[in-house]
């Protein structure tokens, strides 16, 4: 099955109070190649990230984007450090004493140490945790671009077997012109016979049985017509294979149709012939811009 190499998908959630974004734009490349953008709290999964994303996809630049924010709604949780406050108030008091100073120890004399206070740690402090969470967005997000690059892919699909279509309906008119083909040859030669004889110039008509033979040879399409209704058979049933690689072999394919049709081309000596196989690269030069697009 064709499959796009254009597309995006994203996908969010919230879990335990963190909010989770996940972001992929694919565009057309001739290899994989994939960028990752991550919160410093991910950084140490870049590696994993990047494999997630790897393993779905063959080709295609991908940019992935990932981004965390706490929910505005939790709760902050802070308790007092008894332990670490009663320490500093024994601190003072000894300072206290030791200076002289009758003053009394208050209470903005404590709090000029922050660390009297624990602040609760949020879910984003827990990188471990987080990245279980965030690994099953991702992978939704990959399912989203793999979706989207698969409709691309049929609609391609449907374009690639339109063509193929015109193409071989095209074939068919020139397979009912290629008589023309050398009828045009054979009405040349004569032409040039009865000028020769109309000057009593003697010549063998051996010798222009030979040569109508070996024109008729030299533009007999047959098997370029043959040869190209099997490359466009090939082109429809790859268009439908389920392995990887699909847009390397029909970039294949058409190479070879090309290649039929300049042939045919060059053995054209009829303008209606020429016209067609005009109309047929047109066709296969529309199929290529295509296929720059297809994994």
């Amino acid at each position: 099955m064709l499959e796009s190499m254009t597309g995006y998908g994203s996908a969010e959630s919230v879990a335990s109070g963190v909010k989770i974004l996940v972001e992929l734009r694919s565009v057309n490349n001739r290899f994989a190649e994939i960028s990752v953008k991550l919160p410093r709290q991910l950084l140490p999964y870049e590696l994993e990230v990047r494999e997630l994303i790897r393993s779905r996809f063959q080709r295609g630049k991908i940019s992935a984007y990932i981004q965390l924010q706490a929910d505005d709604e939790q709760p902050i949780t802070t308790t007092l450090n008894a332990e670490k406050t009663a320490a500093y108030r024994d601190l003072l008091n000894q300072l206290r004493n030791a200076a002289g100073i009758e003053a009394p120890l208050t209470l903005d004399n404590l709090l000029r140490f922050s660390d009297v206070f624990d602040s609760g740690t949020s879910a984003l402090d827990h990188a471990s945790e987080l990245w279980i969470q965030v690994k099953a967005v991702a992978l939704e997000a990959v399912e989203q671009l793999k979706q989207m690059r698969r409709r691309e892919g049929e609609e391609l699909l449907r374009d690639f077997a339109s063509r193929i279509a015109e193409i071989e309906k095209t074939l068919a008119l020139i397979r009912s012109l290629a008589g023309d083909n050398f009828e045009v040859v054979r009405k040349k030669l004569t032409s040039k016979v009865e000028a020769v004889a109309g000057k009593d110039i003697a010549y063998s008509r051996d010798r222009l049985e030979m040569e109508l033979v070996m024109a008729a040879e030299r533009l007999d399409i047959t098997e370029e017509m043959t040869r190209f209704t099997s490359h466009n058979k090939f082109f429809l049933e790859e268009m439908h294979n389920e392995e990887s690689g699909t847009g390397r072999k029909l970039n294949f394919l058409l190479q070879e149709q090309l290649r039929e049709a300049n042939t045919i081309a060059s053995k054209s000596q009829s303008a209606e012939i020429s016209q067609k196989v005009v109309h047929i690269k047109e066709e296969l030069e529309k199929i290529r811009e295509q296929l720059q697009n297809i994994e």
